[in-house]
C-alpha cells in the first residue's frame, strides 16, 4: 500500500490559498501528495501548514522548493492577478515545467498565455474547476485543456482532486478548451439558477396555498426530473431561511456568463435563457431603476394609468 502511495504521489506548488485553493491543497495532502503553498496572506499560509503542507513567502522561494520538472497550480482570480502571476512565473520556471491554471480565466487569455509559455519550453494547462466549497468533501469536477502527454503525466493530481479516479474529470481538448468548457458550464448554471429562483418565487407568491417551499424542494429532490445538486443546495437554503430574510436582492456575476453570451453571439448560436439570466443579474443591482420609473411614466402617458410615488428619501 505504501509503495503504491509513493509511486502515485507528486509534489506541486499551489498559488492562491483562498476558499478553493486551500481546500484543493488539503484534498491533495489527504491523497498523499506534497504541497507547497503560497499566498500573500500569511494567515492562509499558516493555516495550510497546520494541515501538513509547507509554505513559501514568495513565488521565487516556492519555485526553488520544487524539484524539476516542476508543477505549479494557480488558483487566483481571473484577469490582472492571473496575468501578473503567470508573467512572474515565466521568469522563474525552467523548460519542462508546467503551470496549471485552475481559475476561471477567459479562454482567450489562456491561449495567449500558453503561447508565451510554449516559446520558453514551458507547458500550460487550463483546468476549468467546479465544486465550490463542497469540493474538499465531494471532489472537484475538472475540464482540462492541454497537451495530451502533459495531462497524462499530471493524472495522479487530477485523480485525487476528482470525485473518483475515473469520474468527474477529463482532458476535453487542446489548451484553452478547459476554460472554454467551464465558461459554458457557468453560463448553463446561470440559467438553471434563474429558473429555480423564478419557480420558487411563483410558489411563494401563491399565498392562498401557504406553500412550504422547503417541503416542496425536498419532494422534488427525489424522483423529479428537475432534481439536481443545485436543487439540493436551494432546498437547504430554504430550510435555513424560508423567507430569505436579511438577504439583499443583489446578484453578482464573476464574468463567465458574460463571456458565454458574447461567444454565443460570435458563433451565431441562440442562447436566450443564458442571456436573460445574465440580464436579470444586472437588473438586480439597480436599486433605483430609471428603467422601471420610465416604464411607469409611459403607462401614465398613453393610458392614464396611476403612478405610484416613492417615499421621500431621508
Amino acid at each position: 500500500m505504501n509503495k503504491t502511495k509513493r509511486s502515485t504521489s507528486m509534489k506541486l506548488g499551489m498559488i492562491g490559498l483562498g476558499r478553493m485553493g486551500a481546500n484543493m491543497a488539503e484534498r491533495l495532502l489527504r491523497g498523499g501528495h506534497h504541497v507547497v503553498g503560497f499566498d500573500p496572506n500569511a494567515a492562509a499560509r499558516t493555516a495550510l501548514e497546520a494541515k501538513g503542507a509547507t509554505s513559501a513567502d514568495a513565488l521565487a522561494s516556492l519555485v526553488r522548493s520544487l524539484e524539476a520538472p516542476r508543477v505549479v497550480w494557480l488558483m487566483v482570480p481571473a484577469g490582472k492577478i492571473t496575468d501578473d502571476t503567470v508573467d512572474a512565473l515565466l521568469a522563474l520556471l525552467a523548460p519542462g515545467d508546467t503551470v496549471i491554471d485552475g481559475g476561471n480565466s477567459n479562454y482567450k487569455d489562456t491561449l495567449r498565455r500558453a503561447m508565451a509559455y510554449a516559446g520558453k519550453g514551458l507547458a500550460y494547462v487550463d483546468c476549468g474547476t467546479s465544486g465550490g466549497v463542497w469540493g474538499l468533501q465531494e471532489g472537484y469536477s475538472m475540464m482540462i485543456g492541454g497537451d495530451e502527454a502533459v495531462v497524462a503525466a499530471l493524472r495522479p493530481i487530477f485523480e485525487t482532486l476528482a470525485p473518483g479516479k475515473d469520474a468527474g474529470w477529463g482532458r476535453v481538448g487542446p489548451v484553452g478548451s478547459g476554460h472554454f468548457t467551464k465558461m459554458v458550464h457557468n453560463g448553463i448554471e446561470y440559467g438553471m439558477m434563474q429558473a429555480y429562483a423564478e419557480g420558487f418565487s411563483i410558489l411563494q407568491h401563491k399565498t392562498d396555498f401557504a406553500l412550504d417551499l422547503h417541503q416542496v424542494g425536498e419532494i422534488w429532490r427525489t424522483g423529479s426530473v428537475v432534481r439536481s445538486w443545485l436543487l439540493d443546495l436551494t432546498t437547504d437554503a430554504l430550510g435555513k431561511n424560508p423567507t430569505m430574510a436579511g438577504i439583499a436582492p443583489y446578484v453578482a456575476d464573476s464574468g463567465e456568463g458574460r463571456w458565454t453570451v458574447n461567444e454565443a453571439i460570435e458563433l451565431g448560436v441562440a442562447a436566450p435563457v443564458i442571456t436573460l439570466s445574465l440580464l436579470e443579474r444586472l437588473r438586480s443591482r439597480d436599486d433605483d431603476s430609471f428603467t422601471d420609473k420610465l416604464l411607469a411614466a409611459m403607462r401614465n402617458e398613453f393610458g392614464g394609468h396611476p403612478i405610484k410615488t416613492e417615499p421621500p428619501k431621508v
